[in-house]
């Protein structure tokens, strides 16, 4: 079996060669220490018009954890370099999904958890992030078509609540202004 830094390196090119052979400019960044004293994200993508700083980890398909200081470094980093900081997380049998560290779920000791289930079910796939497609919800669907997608959208707060989530990410220093408008 092999140990998991050889394995998270051969994600962590899996990954580079997959942003490549989609049109993205990329690079690992050196092990972290080895350039710098400040955390580096493991990879730097962009096309010209997306750039993102991306923080790498797999599993075989346990919970995969990362620590308030990792997400902070990227965030950091990402915020100073003018990227949009990103987990990539890998599970086995399964393709690469993505989170912007504002969606990952806080653990009660201030670290942050993506689960097998959670990635596939709420992440940003490889074809959404490198704009090949587009996630689009039923509720969508049926806004396009003239047509409610169901009842259970009515009586809600008309999405004010999650305009106010969006809003007070970028108070806070989580979200870009460019990025709460596409979410917007």
């Amino acid at each position: 079996m092999p140990n998991s830094n050889a394995k998270g390196d051969r994600r962590e090119r899996e990954l580079v060669n997959r942003l490549d052979e989609a049109g993205f400019a990329v690079m690992r960044a050196p092990s972290s220490g080895s350039a710098t004293e400040r955390e580096l994200p493991d990879v730097l993508a962009g096309n010209g018009g997306d750039f993102y700083a991306i923080e790498v980890k797999s599993s075989a398909g346990a919970p995969i954890y990362l620590s308030g200081e990792e997400v902070e470094a990227l965030v950091w980093f990402a915020r100073n370099f003018g990227a949009k900081p990103r987990v990539a997380a890998r599970f086995d049998r399964e393709d690469w999904y993505f989170f912007h560290p504002g969606d990952l779920h806080g653990t009660d000791g201030g670290n942050y958890r993506v689960k097998k289930e959670t990635a596939v079910a709420d992440g940003t796939d490889l074809a959404e992030l490198t704009g090949r497609s587009e996630k689009v919800t039923l509720d969508e669907v049926a806004a396009r078509n003239g047509g409610a997608a169901d009842d259970h959208t009515s009586g809600d707060d008309g999405g004010d609540g999650a305009i106010l989530d969006i809003l007070g990410a970028v108070e806070r220093g989580d979200l870009t202004a460019e990025e709460a408008a596409e979410m917007l």
